[in-house]
């Protein structure tokens, strides 16, 4: 079963420095049929004005990953952790037992447009943690590159669920194809450009949700990159 989650049909504010979508509910948006999909609880595309942000603020019990497509991001924590995110980035934070971070745009004039997104970790009361990590643009061309997993394969970042990331960028005409154990369900969201999957057309900002599917084929239809998560 595929369930398409179009990017116009999100929830979406505009605060003026910061204007975002939601594909699942959160904040003031609030739709008892889009709560999450498996362990993915938040998709949020943010754009944030230049120097502006996300000032100190609090999370317990969540797996936090954030993905750069445009400008720069700055995070600073209270694990002592200060960096800049810059497109190709990921990254990833554990927030255990409990973390506060800030996340600002440090530009004079660029926004920075980026996911974020946040997963319900296996367990509750992990250390907090941060991790980021730059993938470049030929490890992720034409091919599913693993960004996160459970155990840090293949230089991916580790994140405490049962669960799998990958980026990949396709050109017109090349395709990606992933294999959807049994009893495991899988998301895809479009980044950037157009991708047509399993006959089904996907433009920038959709989602695709899979239950109970063998697998999926990608296949670019103009300059294109994606987001795939594997969940248990």
């Amino acid at each position: 079963m595929m369930r398409i989650r179009k990017g116009s049909d999100r929830g979406h504010a505009d605060h003026g420095w910061l204007n975002t979508y939601h594909t699942f509910s959160f904040a003031d948006y609030q739709d008892s049929a889009h709560m999450g999909f498996r362990s993915l609880r938040v998709i949020n595309e943010d754009r944030v004005s230049p120097g502006m942000g996300f000032g100190a603020h609090a999370h317990r019990d969540m797996e936090i990953v954030s993905y750069v497509l445009e400008g720069a991001l700055e995070h600073k924590d209270s694990m002592g952790n200060g960096a800049v995110l810059r497109p190709g980035e990921f990254q990833r934070i554990s927030a255990g037992t409990g973390i506060r971070h800030s996340e600002f745009n440090p530009s004079p004039g660029e926004l920075v447009h980026f996911y974020q997104i946040w997963l319900l970790p296996r367990s509750q009361g992990v250390p907090p943690s941060y991790e980021q990590k730059f993938f470049a643009e030929d490890e992720k061309r034409d091919k599913l590159r693993l960004v996160a997993s459970p155990n840090g394969a293949e230089g991916s970042l580790t994140i405490h669920q049962d669960a799998r990331v990958y980026l990949s960028t396709l050109y017109p005409g090349e395709s990606v194809s992933h294999e959807i154990a049994a009893g495991r369900h899988a998301w895809l969201q479009v980044l950037r450009g157009r991708v047509r999957v399993q006959g089904t057309a996907l433009e920038t900002s959709d989602g695709l949700a899979f239950s109970d599917e063998a697998g999926l084929t990608i296949v670019g239809e103009q300059a294109a990159e994606v987001m795939l998560f594997d969940l248990a």
